[in-house]
């Protein structure tokens, strides 16, 4: 009997790519599932044109709906549509309620820090496992960390950085997920304390193998939170994003003042021009992104001691890092896993 996995979001710049991981399983039934029948359709002939060993069929299902999850009768929920910022656990909480695993590519914080804590006892006994935060951050970002530091003595500073290529599909959810925070009072653990920062400050150059130097701002992700929380970081942890284009860059830092200053709420409302004016922009450009993991502290000889983990994407590839984590999680529920809602990174996994 196929095991049917609903990929929410299918056709987004992340669903897709994650559409493609999940094709090549045989034995699964995958439903694509978006608000618009024609992108559907379009991404299900490429995925079968490309040769795919699961079933693919496509259904029209709006996220904002979740009670319309049922007729799709689910064994596997993922939610790659976003934006998580502001979100709430409904879609989560039907496909528990219908007896069926939820993986999400959350990247909000708040999302991130209440999962477990909303939906623990409903997974347990539906006997099934949720997960969030199956994404670069914080699975892919703790996964490149803990080897770089196991013995380490004490930790004293990490940086995490994700710089994507100007080129890179940019996907409106995306978009708005980064305005959400841009200027705004972003918490954060550095010299030792929490504070207060504004999103999209603190910009410095950081050196990223394969790409050469870029620029990167503080960025709200759940790893400001987890980071000093799993490795007990001794004074700074931070989670910076960049555009490649330092004119964007320094342009997004401008444009959050009216922000900081309380002369606007947010800069959501600027997501589709701002989007089409990076897309007039991204020719200045490449299609090459990257991640930097690097650390200070001392080992185990209480010597200073640095290491760095760094990957890099060439030709457009970007967008698969994301999506990878969520893929590795539903090759997990395959072979079976523990029950109850987890935020990534789970030890022991």
């Amino acid at each position: 009997m196929r095991r049917r996995i609903v990929l929410v979001g299918a056709t987004g710049t992340f669903g897709s790519r994650l559409a493609a991981m999940l094709a090549r399983f045989p034995g699964i039934e995958l439903v694509l599932a978006a608000r618009r029948a024609n992108p559907l359709e379009v991404l299900r002939r490429s995925l079968e044109e490309q040769g795919t060993a699961a079933q693919i069929i496509t259904r029209i299902f709006d996220r904002s709906r979740p009670e319309d999850l049922a007729r799709l009768s689910p064994w596997l929920v993922i939610d790659a549509a976003g934006p998580f910022q502001g979100s709430d656990y409904r879609l989560a909480r039907e496909a528990i309620g219908l007896g069926a695993h939820y993986v999400d590519l959350a990247d909000a914080r708040d999302h991130v820090a209440g999962f477990t804590d909303a939906l623990d006892d409903a997974a347990r006994k539906a006997d099934v496992l949720a997960v969030t935060a199956a994404s670069s951050t914080p699975a892919l970002s703790h996964a490149a960390l803990e080897p770089l530091v196991e013995g380490w003595s004490r930790i004293d500073e990490v940086v995490v950085a994700i710089s994507p290529g100007a080129r890179a599909p940019r996907g409106f959810s995306v978009v708005k997920a980064i305005l959400s925070y841009v200027g705004q009072p972003v918490r954060i653990f550095r010299n030792g304390a929490w504070r207060d920062v504004p999103g999209w400050s603190g910009t410095r150059r950081l050196h990223m193998p394969g790409l050469g130097t870029r620029l990167a701002s503080i960025c709200e992700t759940p790893d400001l939170d987890l980071l000093p929380q799993r490795f007990s970081i001794h004074r700074t942890a931070l989670f910076m994003a960049g555009l490649e284009v330092r004119a964007m860059h320094i342009g997004l830092a401008l444009l959050a003042l009216p922000v900081r200053w309380k002369l606007m709420p947010s800069l959501r409302p600027l997501a589709r021009p701002l989007r089409s004016l990076a897309g007039i922009l991204a020719r200045f450009g490449s299609d090459r992104g990257g991640m930097v993991v690097q650390a200070t502290g001392c080992d185990r000889n209480d010597q200073t001691v640095q290491a760095r983990w760094a990957l890099w994407a060439e030709a457009g590839s970007g967008p698969n890092t994301p999506a990878a984590p969520a893929a590795a999680w539903f090759a997990r529920c395959l072979k079976g896993a523990k029950r109850g809602a987890v935020r990534c990174p789970v030890p022991g996994y």
